[in-house]
């Protein structure tokens, strides 16, 4: 049975010169079969979302949130709610919320993406879209997120868009596991472990924002 307590990494970018790199130049080399697209969320949008939250494949990554939490997102001004679209005839493809967008000291935080189609270049597609929306569009100073330390396939995603870790947070979350070996001894409940759910990767704003960065249909997606 794996260990009940898993670490937590937080990352961030250190540095403008080491960012520019980042972006203009590794990065920059991989190429994204997708061309995703963010609308804002509606309300109609909701019962997909949580669905995506709870599905199996996601739901051990990330704290899923109820619907009322999901609401109150979409009427926050400090949160943007959006939908991620893909494809040809562009079908929701996941969501992503960001929070942060009011704070004077442009620090903005990915609260959450979660995606349904998984392999297909999506995840580097978004995290370059966001990265161009939070530096280009609204200006942020540092972008940062948390990631739970199991997801492994994540950071280490992150890490190749410039992400570097910054510290960690040890059995910060309880998750239910399926497996009675998993059980925290603390708790004494086979269904709970403590782990360190989460990751803090933080970007700053690079120097210049050189190609592949271009404010190209940001506006119209931060805008709702």
């Amino acid at each position: 049975c794996p260990p009940a307590g898993r670490l937590c990494t937080v990352l961030r970018c250190v540095g403008r010169r080491r960012a520019a790199i980042r972006y203009s130049g590794r990065a920059a080399r991989v190429s994204c079969t997708m061309n995703p697209r963010l609308r804002p969320t509606m309300l109609s949008d909701l019962d997909w979302v949580i669905s995506v939250e709870n599905d199996a494949a996601n739901r051990p990554f990330i704290t899923p949130w109820e619907r009322t939490q999901h609401e109150g997102a979409l009427r926050i001004p400090d949160t943007r709610h959006f939908i991620v679209e893909a494809g040809a005839d562009l079908p929701r493809a996941g969501f992503v919320i960001l929070q942060g967008l009011r704070t004077p000291h442009g620090s903005m935080e990915l609260k959450r993406i979660v995606l349904q189609r998984k392999g297909q270049g999506l995840g580097r597609a978004c995290a370059r879209l966001l990265k161009r929306m939070a530096f280009a569009d609204l200006h942020a100073h540092r972008f940062w997120l948390d990631v739970k330390a199991l997801n492994e396939r994540a950071r280490a995603l992150y890490a190749s868009e410039g992400f570097v870790e910054e510290g960690r947070l040890r059995e910060s979350v309880r998750v239910h596991s399926a497996s009675p070996c998993q059980s925290s001894a603390v708790t004494g409940s086979p269904s709970l472990q403590v782990t360190s759910g989460f990751s803090r990767m933080v970007m700053v704003r690079p120097s210049s924002l050189t190609p592949p960065f271009s404010a190209e249909g940001i506006s119209a997606a931060s805008s709702g």
